[in-house]
């Protein structure tokens, strides 16, 4: 390892500060654009040793835990540079697939707001090790507390521990996912003892009773369900499956629904792609035809259960559920063509296949919704080929602290 005193460029994609070098990029976490510091150099990896010339936007965390916890990577910079340099990712995205479109101020994100959680847990000889993980390791760091995570959530974290420590062994580590639902938590445990027997079945029953768990689930199987984990969606209730998809914060979540809703427009029917549980089909369907395609199982059932109970009462538009696979299955054009307007909010990964299909539809408006810049960019640039233009991007920081962000792209034809 190498010694060494560098200046900070700018911060990369990953939230780590990069210093452009000959040899190609250094990367140093926790530092700020324009900050002179002193390095240990390894490979193209920097560990921060001294800053000798601090930026001016360069803040307290607000966590004891940063720096250590692999959670977060962006504390230590002031909020409004921040949310900037948040914005700025889309914008860069949007360029390098050569496209010149606005981009729109980003909507904040509160702390204490995640309503979703994944933690790590691991039995040791003496206790238990429950948190998120060091960064750029497996070791999990035992957490006190968390600024990003709701209350009820963080106030649970010993109790979670206690939970699942019957379940663990020292041989690996267990994913502990945590959802808040407005009937309490709901508790998905994946990694642990595999298949376990009555006596451990009801020793984790028993501890989720204690704790107050809505649900339990081990490896996809409900271990415990006292109560089940509904969420208001646009006023319907609807029962969570487990594992189901979510998004991060309710906060987010109203204002993604209202951009969708906006996005839209005039339009009467609307088929809404990876529709989920419904958290934009069932705000659609108040004023529209909705047809909802998504290919879990569990979450096309939870939707189509809670339309048949409450959409009569409320006067829900016609709303038809579809399981289909669209990766291996993508709609075609012909079956686009049927409606005004498409919602599609796939995963990471981005929907090449459908974005294709969709290029070449006739479909007035698309609404994408997306957590990754660069693959919302590269599906932006196949519907811009196919005769879209993007009429506007809107950034919204569901992922505090983190390099990770949501946006919003409204596309029209012609």
């Amino acid at each position: 390892m190498t010694k060494m005193e560098v200046t900070i460029d700018h911060i990369g994609a990953r939230g780590d500060g990069i210093v452009e070098t000959d040899k190609g990029p250094i990367y140093v976490p926790l530092t700020l654009p324009g900050e002179e510091v002193t390095i240990e150099l390894e490979g193209n990896r920097g560990s921060l040793l001294e800053i000798t010339s601090a930026s001016p936007d360069r803040q307290k965390p607000p966590c004891v835990h940063f720096g250590t916890c692999g959670g977060c990577a962006l504390q230590h910079q002031s909020a409004k540079t921040y949310l900037e340099w948040k914005r700025q990712q889309v914008v860069r995205a949007l360029r390098a697939q050569g496209i010149d479109a606005p981009v729109n101020d980003i909507h904040a994100c509160a702390p204490q707001s995640r309503r979703r959680a994944n933690f790590g847990a691991m039995r040791t000889r003496k206790t238990v090790k429950f948190g998120f993980f060091e960064r750029g390791t497996h070791t999990i760091v035992d957490l006190a507390n968390c600024p990003v995570i709701a209350p009820e959530i963080e106030s649970v974290m010993p109790a979670l521990a206690k939970l699942v420590a019957p379940g663990l062994t020292r041989k690996g580590q267990a994913s502990v996912a945590v959802t808040l639902t407005s009937s309490g938590l709901d508790v998905d445990v994946t990694g642990g003892k595999k298949d376990p027997d009555l006596a451990l079945r009801e020793q984790l029953a028993i501890r989720a009773h204690e704790a107050d768990i809505a649900r339990l689930s081990w490896d996809g199987e409900i271990i415990s369900e006292r109560r089940a984990p509904m969420l208001c969606l646009s006023g319907i209730e609807v029962a969570l499956p487990p594992g189901a998809f979510l998004q991060a914060t309710h906060e987010g979540e109203i204002q993604l629904v209202s951009m969708v809703v906006d996005g839209v427009g005039n339009a009467k029917t609307v088929i809404d792609l990876y529709a989920g549980c419904g958290t934009f089909s069932l705000a659609l369907a108040k004023a529209r035809k909705v047809h909802a395609v998504e290919g879990a199982a569990a979450q096309c059932a939870s939707l189509e259960t809670a339309v048949n109970r409450f959409g009569p009462a409320i006067g829900l538009k016609p709303l038809t559920v579809e399981r289909r696979d669209l990766a291996r299955r993508p709609l075609g054009s012909i079956e686009l063509n049927k409606f005004e307007a498409v919602v599609i909010d796939p995963p990471r990964a981005g929907a090449a296949s459908q974005i294709e299909d969709l290029a070449w539809s006739d479909v007035p408006t698309v609404v994408s919704v997306s957590c990754n810049p660069a693959t919302f960019a590269r599906d932006a640039r196949t519907l811009i080929g196919g005769g879209y233009r993007l009429e506007s991007t809107t950034p919204l920081d569901q992922f505090l602290w983190s390099p990770h962000i949501e946006m919003v792209g409204i596309f029209k034809k012609g």
